[in-house]
């Protein structure tokens, strides 16, 4: 060995002697350090004894001054912090001191607010058991719940929601230790108290004790706990510092768009909750007879197309307009202000950070009150995601039913009616088994990889494609026959086919839908043909309403020869609404029909580049190109024709008809799984983001034909969304909830899916037993919408009781 490796080999062993002496020193003295700790805890525990067995408080204080520092009032350690939001427990029976409101009530056991406390015997019953200790208590288990039978009686009636109230159960189980009293408990005052029933049902076991226990009737204890006794830690989150100059600008400017499109939304004059006072939300009685006309008379209304919007007058002699409307001058001035808010970069920048700070208020939220929520929806009796009413806000009804259905459907009648005259096609009439053949089909060959109606990575970007899934097996022909209500035999096949697809939701009984069904506007019978199709195959349902969408195919019309300018698709599409509403027995069909319409629709790929409009756009008389006006043009014709419609309608007591565009709806009915497979990857959709931030977003399922598998597609969507966004129970229960709300249906049937209140903000507006929606999460999106308001207002926010649509 050379002296070079020698030197290097003592180097290393000094230097390992020297690490292990250094370790050896330094983990003594953390072992003394640690005893010393101990020992002083131990010298604290003592005189803390000491002092509570009549010692002198103040000395004991003066000697021991770190206690002073580290306890709050009422013994817990407490720390505040300027940055971190003031978090407080408030509990459903209200009072007690500021201790109390921020700790929860003083323990003299040191047990930690919402855990179960120790059951002891009352003073004088302990028998040999001295009574200065407490005694476990080992409950037995309780009789039978007769909330049990009752859910067994009403599981598949019609009234379930008539249930008594849990306030009403049976509380005997309690009464199961002999004495019959209920167990007690110390408060802070030293005295014995019963206990609550809602304070028994926090843990599995009595005690405390995991192992050798009964274990307690768990279910029924929460079927017996009132909801709205849930405790809520509420975030009180506000600014340390008062807006800054241009943060007051930004929230000046919100206001203003705020009063602006107050004054574009249409209100019906009398909220339908004061023209129909809902005291008793029972199952509606069902309309016997819907298609029903009595004559009802023409009015005197005059009414006159000018410049692309109708103008109604009190007769014709008259030449005041009973329901002006803002013009296209002002509406596309007022739009272009929008949209010069939206690019300003100081607003872009103060409103990504409030929305963001939202979703983070949310997530707090749910850090601190998921399980409560949970708690106060298992105390609901008979409710949870499955009997909760949804609707299907956005679904086409031309792809209603799912491919399996639609394969069976064709079967069926390539069976039973073989021999129908079906279609007219190159001068000669054919039936149903000569299209087949003419395609070299049979019906054994059907199947639903040859009927490929099922939209696939095809589509994807490809919204040309995706219409074409609209064609069984490729062939325009049997969409004609199967699909369409226009057709040689006056839409009975289609007919058939949606009586089953209803026949389904009536069955399924908490699923609704909004049907939407197209109105092209070529001429201006298509109103009539549309209502004699539903009058003449009886289709109504109580589960389902109806939007009319318009298709965007001015361009298409035009290069074809239909019409001359857009003035000629707002003349069929709302010269006969106005005719209908001033004279019913014109057209008798069409007045039945409108009264299950809910909404307008507008229909097109929104996500081609248009022109933006200017401030002075050419009227629709003067719109004589091949070019397809931009989604701006299209809905201002439609909001200012339909705001005089509905005006006019409403005076005369008649249904109202709201303008509901696929883009920009009040209330935001997303498809996640249809984006999924046209324009957007689930795992990018918008849909979590929103729901986060306190949006009114609701599920649908857009077309049940090419996006879904089983034969409830909408629970389908929702169980695709918990899964891939691990939504809670609650959260699919608020989504369900929102659904309702923004749906067309009638104000009765509302009160009895949602609530009597529903149209209340907040917890007011929320009846659990029907929604299965905790009243902590209405109260928490009332209270961050109340903050957000007086944070745009500076403080002067006026709240209204009910929701602004």
């Amino acid at each position: 060995m050379d002296a070079y490796s020698l030197h290097l080999a003592m180097a290393a062993l000094v230097g390992a002697s020297f690490v292990a002496v250094s370790a050896y020193y330094m983990h003594r003295k953390t072992l003394n350090q640690l005893l010393e700790f101990a020992k002083a805890i131990e010298r604290d525990r003592d005189h803390e004894e000491s002092a509570e067995d009549g010692g002198d408080a103040a000395e004991h204080l003066k000697k021991y001054p770190s206690r002073r520092r580290r306890k709050g009032n009422g013994g817990y350690y407490r720390r505040g912090s300027a940055s971190l939001p003031d978090v407080t427990a408030f509990s459903g029976g209200g009072g007690g001191d500021e201790v109390e409101k921020r700790n929860g009530p003083a323990h003299v056991d040191a047990i930690p607010p919402g855990l179960p406390r120790l059951q002891t015997l009352p003073e004088g019953k302990l028998g040999n058991v001295s009574s200065t200790r407490s005694v476990h208590l080992i409950r037995p288990t309780s009789p039978k719940s007769p909330v049990a039978s009752a859910f067994e009686s009403v599981e598949d009636s019609d009234d379930e929601d008539n249930l008594t109230d849990n306030a009403m159960l049976d509380d005997t189980y309690i009464h199961t230790n002999g004495d019959g009293n209920l167990p007690l408990h110390i408060n802070a005052n030293g005295e014995q108290t019963p206990m609550d029933a809602s304070s028994m049902i926090r843990s599995h076991s009595v005690s405390g004790d995991l192992h050798g226990v009964q274990p307690d009737p768990v279910a029924a204890d929460i079927l017996r706990k009132e909801p709205e006794h849930e405790t809520f830690v509420r975030l009180r989150i506000s600014p340390t510092e008062i807006p800054s100059p241009d943060e007051v600008e930004v929230y000046c400017t919100l206001q203003d768009c705020l009063e602006m499109r107050r004054s574009y939304v249409f209100k019906e004059a009398v909220a339908p909750w004061e023209k129909e006072i809902i005291y008793d939300p029972g199952t509606p009685k069902p309309m016997q007879n819907p298609f029903d006309h009595s004559p009802e008379g023409k009015s005197d209304h005059y009414f006159q197309m000018e410049d692309g919007v109708v103008h109604v007058y009190a007769n014709k002699d008259s030449k005041e307009k009973l329901f002006p409307v803002a013009d296209a001058t002002t509406f596309f001035t007022d739009l272009h202000y929008i949209l010069k808010v939206i690019a300003a970069g100081n607003i872009r920048t103060l409103c990504h950070h409030r929305l963001v700070l939202l979703e983070q208020k949310f997530n707090l939220h749910l850090m601190l009150n998921a399980d409560r929520e949970f708690l106060a929806q298992k105390s609901a009796p008979h409710r949870d995601f499955y009997n909760v009413r949804k609707v299907d806000t956005h679904v086409h009804h031309s792809a209603c039913m799912n491919q399996k259905h639609l394969l069976r459907f064709i079967k069926s009648k390539l069976r039973k009616e073989p021999d129908e005259v079906v279609i007219f096609r190159d001068g000669t009439y054919l039936t149903l088994k000569e299209v087949f053949e003419s395609l070299d089909l049979t019906g054994y060959d059907l199947n639903v990889d040859l009927l490929d109606v099922h939209a696939d990575k095809s589509t994807f970007h490809r919204f040309d494609k995706f219409n074409l899934k609209y064609n069984p097996c490729g062939q325009s022909r049997l969409r004609e026959i199967f699909l369409k209500q226009d057709n040689l035999i006056q839409g009975r096949f289609l007919g058939e086919l949606t009586k089953q697809v209803f026949s389904d939701l009536v069955a399924s009984k908490y699923q609704m839908a909004e049907y939407r069904i197209s109105i092209y506007g070529r001429k201006m019978s298509e109103w009539d043909q549309l209502a004699s199709w539903i009058v003449n195959n009886d289709l109504y349902s109580k589960n389902v309403v109806w939007l009319i969408q318009l298709p965007r195919l001015y361009n298409v019309y035009k290069d074809m020869g239909i019409v001359t300018s857009f003035q000629n698709i707002l003349d069929n599409i709302f010269l006969p609404l106005f005719e209908v509403t001033v004279d019913p027995d014109s057209h008798p069909q069409l007045h039945v029909f409108l009264k299950q319409v809910v909404g307008l629709d507008l229909v097109d790929d929104e996500s081609k580049p248009e022109r933006r409009p200017t401030k002075h756009m050419p009227t629709p008389d003067q719109w004589t190109n091949i070019f397809n006006p931009a989604f701006s043009y299209y809905a201002y014709y439609c909001y200012a024709n339909l705001y005089t419609l509905n005006k006019l309608r409403e005076s005369k007591g008649m249904t109202t008809i709201k303008f509901r565009p696929h883009s920009g709806e009040i209330g935001l009915a997303m498809s996640p799984l249809s984006n999924n497979s046209l324009f957007l990857d689930y795992h990018r959709n918008p849909f979590p983001m929103f729901f986060l931030r306190g949006l009114n977003v609701s599920l649908s399922t857009d077309d049940p034909l090419q996006i879904h598998l089983t034969k409830e597609p909408l629970v389908e969507e929702y169980s695709i969304a918990a899964s891939v966004w691990k939504l809670s129970s609650c959260d699919l229960c608020e989504i369900a909830r929102n659904s309702v709300y923004q749906s067309g249906f009638s104000h009765a049937l509302k009160s009895h899916w949602i609530g009597r209140d529903y149209y209340k903000r907040g917890p007011d507006g929320n009846d659990i037993h029907k929604t299965n929606v905790p009243h902590i999460r209405l109260e928490f999106r009332e209270m961050i919408w109340k903050e957000e308001m007086q944070q745009v207002y500076l403080g002067k926010a006026v709240f209204p009781n009910f929701i602004d649509p």
